[in-house]
């Protein structure tokens, strides 16, 4: 499976700035769709509210699904690969 890998950086409630990738299946290309899979994952952070847009969300890169990233996303639609600050 290719997947379509979308940086993001999206400031928190307290000022830090979360950097993760939100990985979709790479025939998805509505940005919105997009959009409401990081805000599904603000939501789980408490961050409900926050900016999320192509100010903060662009494309980035399409590769091969990673075996640890596939299960998620054929059961959510999405993964999300944490990497600055995202730990509550």
């Amino acid at each position: 499976m290719k997947v379509a890998v979308w940086d993001t950086y999206v400031t928190r409630k307290n000022g830090d700035v979360m950097h993760f990738d939100i990985i979709v299946p790479a025939h998805i290309k509505d940005e919105q769709v997009i959009y409401s899979f990081g805000k599904e994952y603000l939501d789980s952070k408490n961050e409900t509210g926050q900016a999320l847009s192509s100010k903060e969300c662009s494309f980035c890169h399409v590769e091969t699904v990673k075996p640890e990233w596939e299960n998620t996303i054929i059961y959510k639609g999405y993964f999300i690969f944490e990497m600055e600050n995202c730990k509550e």
